[in-house]
């Protein structure tokens, strides 16, 4: 046997050196397993968070929200209803119910249904309604902050007439509010 087959026998029977190939095989072991459960974890995590994204948009109630979280309107998304007539006379009432539940006056409505491909699957309506300035802004919030997600596409206000303003007092006439209000439909089930 030559001198350095004799060295090489000798390091590898040693026991320090068997226990430190050990050890840092341990290691290594240790070190892609913590990673492998770090990285499940954070999966997870994200995939939590796409359900409760989807669960909210198709409009299912949350099983549970952490403490702190910022709530959520309840509902769904899009407008409801098995046709476009039922969907677009959903529209109809969600915005005449905001108008009114703010002291406002719905005076007339209007429906459109487009049937341009840009435009399709949105259902869109106009509502001509007196209310006064102070609540117009709590209606144009709730209907953009509430679940279904409304659009407000068009907003011509018109003061309130002389006649009214010099009867009650400055700021508190009913003003004419021309509103344009879209939201999507998914279309039937």
């Amino acid at each position: 046997m030559s001198t350095w087959s004799r060295s090489l026998t000798s390091i590898s029977t040693t026991p320090l050196v068997a226990a430190t190939s050990y050890l840092g095989l341990a290691a290594l072991l240790l070190f892609v397993v913590v990673t492998s459960l770090t990285e499940i974890v954070g999966l997870r995590g994200e995939v939590a968070a796409t359900a409760a994204l989807l669960a909210q948009l198709e409009g299912r109630p949350k099983a549970s929200a952490p403490p702190g979280a910022a709530a959520m309107p309840a509902g769904s998304a899009y407008l409801e209803g098995a046709t476009v007539t039922v969907a677009g006379a959903n529209l109809l009432q969600r915005v005449s119910e905001a108008v009114i539940k703010f002291g406002g006056n719905v005076l007339s409505t209007q429906l459109d249904v487009p049937n341009m491909p840009a435009k399709a699957g949105f259902i869109s309506m106009v509502a001509s309604c007196e209310i006064e300035q102070p609540q117009l802004q709590q209606v144009l919030y709730d209907l953009e902050a509430g679940m279904p997600f409304l659009f407000i596409d068009q907003l011509v206000v018109q003061p309130p007439t002389e006649g009214a303003a010099r009867d009650a007092d400055p700021g508190k006439g009913k003003m004419r509010v021309l509103l344009g209000v879209s939201g999507q439909w998914r279309g039937a089930k």
